[in-house]
């Protein structure tokens, strides 16, 4: 196998390599996926669940591109829940709890399934690059291996340093060792790196535990799945998980063990994630609560393994001990290991090109942790993307692009190599300015299709949601259609609270009212009828009840996604001189000149980039 030229090699087998390494594939093009152990395929380094707010549109959105990690939750799944239900549907996350060991073993499955891929188990130490193009990767053994693109997928082993309390040592996670040779090689060539830390919660034995002091958090009682697909299924069973809480006592027992944390003893000097901050760092930075959240979520079906969600902390093993079993019910608790932290080397992303590859190595992509991002869904998504993208150049074919208002995925990239981050960088809706177009139901009818003219989502995906979309149009289309009458309706409306109608008019009009919902619709002869009569799903059901409920905002985000793509339209040629436009103010130049934004559109989202500055780039482009 060594004596072959790979079209894609794939360096790393965390969530991002492995679905870049199935993307390439499935693209048709050779590939090796080179990872340090082969048992750890997709491992589940942090919590064991997928999804969540913001995160779970991103998962749905993996799926409907043809990528992996949502067949994979599904069927890996014990628990599933629609968060925030009580909020708007562009607010609408999915999120399953996953069975740890089951969740690494089925993508281990699926990609030795893949056609194209093969395997390789080894430390990759460094790169083959002739005049500014990759042409392989070296590994520890003295190895070249040549390929025509190289995804760089390294998570948290670039340089990785474990901390317990006074404790540090080398490792890219717990009982595995860290990766040398690549950041030294790459800052060489000329990139830039930098270091980010994160941490992860002490593991503990739930036949330890008094769940009876503890608040039940069960499953949806009608679970959905992620998947598009009909390969998997919504679970008929769940898992609770449970919920304690921490109180004064636990927070004074960790302030004792605060001297020997490499938090604040200057040992640790890289910043952690903002939104999920150690265990430590919220007792100091909020010092006015009494008492913190911790969610106790099961790590499979049959295992007795406990994650603490909420307690991630790098203090001492003895101070985390103590503490914990002040907490209530887990009085008696044993440990399976203790928390840690982490450091590791990352590349800033403003380093790329909205493919992904790196403006400086032509044919090598960045894909996960290594770009600052944290979280299992941002690094599938960029693998996916990246994978996608390594392997259209090598068919020299146009690259595969994706608009901040197609998709959370097109938001994350667009944040990444234009904004840059300083700071592990995690998705939230609130990043989206066109979360009502984003949501968690229709990345199928946004996506499916821009995957299908790549070849990668299969004719049955793209036959399903042409059908899909169908229904849903039909239905709309019902409502707009046919009329209801007031003896009919204001019933319903009455038993609403919501004002009766004097005369016939068109269903749609009175099933966008706030208060009545698709249940109280279905009360109305003529609707239960055509439900029944056309055999419509839930995915259909909801997907008609949005798209007429929230009409107005959906057609005002679509205009203003419109005037966004017309900015996106007008590109900067490259290698632009900025310094030549004395009327751009010097933090402009500055900033243009070392992100090289493609569009009008990307350099007005630059930091430091102001709306004078965009006027005088549309001037002198002619507008």
């Amino acid at each position: 196998m060594f004596d072959k030229e790979y079209d894609v090699i794939v360096v790393g087998g965390g969530h991002a390599g492995s679905e870049a390494a199935a993307s390439a594939a499935n693209l048709g093009c050779s590939t090796l996926l080179v990872t340090m152990n082969l048992q750890n395929i997709a491992q589940m380094s942090c919590n064991p669940a997928m999804g969540g707010i913001a995160k779970g549109q991103i998962v749905r959105e993996i799926d409907a591109l043809g990528g992996y990690s949502g067949i994979v939750s599904d069927r890996t799944a014990i628990q599933f829940k629609m968060l925030n239900k009580s909020k708007g549907p562009a607010m609408w996350s999915p999120r399953v709890q996953s069975d740890r060991m089951r969740f690494a073993e089925e993508w281990r499955l699926m990609l030795e399934q893949t056609p194209n891929l093969d395997f390789y188990q080894e430390m990759v130490s460094g790169l083959i690059v002739e005049n500014g193009k990759i042409k392989g990767v070296k590994t520890s053994l003295g190895l070249d291996i040549k390929a025509k693109s190289v995804v760089l997928t390294n998570g948290t082993f670039l340089n990785g340093l474990i901390h317990i309390g006074e404790k540090q040592f080398g490792g890219g996670r717990a009982g595995e060792s860290a990766s040398r040779g690549i950041t030294e090689e790459l800052v060489e060539l000329g990139f830039e790196s930098g270091r980010m830390k994160t941490g992860t919660p002490p593991r503990v034995d739930g036949r330890s535990l008094d769940y009876s002091k503890m608040i039940e958090q069960p499953g949806d009682d009608n679970p959905e799945k992620f998947s598009y697909s009909d390969k998997t299924s919504a679970l008929t069973k769940q898992r609770s998980c449970f919920m304690t809480y921490t109180s004064q006592e636990v927070h004074n027992l960790l302030r004792e063990g605060f001297d020997r944390s490499p938090m604040f003893n200057g040992r640790i000097k890289s910043l952690g994630p903002r939104y999920c901050p150690s265990i430590e760092d919220k007792i100091n930075r909020f010092a006015d609560k009494d008492r913190h959240q911790l969610f106790v979520e099961p790590e499979g079906w049959d295992t007795v393994e406990v994650y603490v969600n909420g307690f991630s902390t790098s203090l001492p093993e003895d101070v985390q001990f103590k503490a914990l079993r002040s907490v209530a019910g887990f009085e008696n608790v044993k440990f399976f290991r203790p928390g840690y932290a982490i450091e590791y080397d990352y590349f800033p992303p403003t380093q790329l090109t909205h493919t992904l590859e790196t403006k400086l190595v032509s044919g090598l992509y960045f894909a996960g942790q290594i770009n600052g991002t944290t979280g299992y869904e941002e690094a599938a998504s960029q693998g996916l993307i990246a994978g996608i993208n390594a392997a259209l150049k090598v068919k020299e074919e146009d690259p595969f692009l994706i608009k901040r208002n197609e998709a959370y995925i097109g938001v994350l990239i667009d944040d990444l190599i234009t904004k840059g981050t300083e700071e592990p960088y995690r998705m939230f809706t609130s990043r989206a300015e066109y979360r009502t177009l984003l949501r968690q139901d229709n990345a199928d009818f946004r996506l499916t299709p821009m995957s299908f003219n790549i070849g990668l989502a299969k004719e049955d995906r793209m036959r399903r949601m042409e059908e899909k979309s169908k229904k849903a149009s039909s239905f709309v289309q019902f409502f707009k259609d046919t009329s209801v009458t007031p003896k009919e309706m204001n019933p319903i409306l009455e038993e609403r609270g919501s004002t009766a109608i004097k005369q016939t008019g068109k269903m749609f009009k009175v099933f966008a009212r706030p208060q009545i919902t698709l249940e109280d619709m279905k009360k109305v002869e003529s609707v239960s009828e055509y439900i029944s009569k056309n055999n419509l799903d839930r995915e259909i059901l909801e997907q008609t009840e949005i798209q007429v409920k929230y009409s107005g905002y959906i057609e005002k985000e679509k205009n203003n996604a419109d005037k966004l793509n017309r900015l996106e339209n007008i590109r900067i040629p490259d290698n632009f001189d900025y310094t030549k436009l004395k009327s751009l103010s010097f933090e402009a130049c500055e900033k243009l000149s070392k992100i090289r934004p493609v569009t009008i559109s990307q350099a007005s989202r630059i930091s430091g980039v102001s709306p004078s500055d965009i006027s005088v780039l549309l001037v002198y482009m002619g507008r």
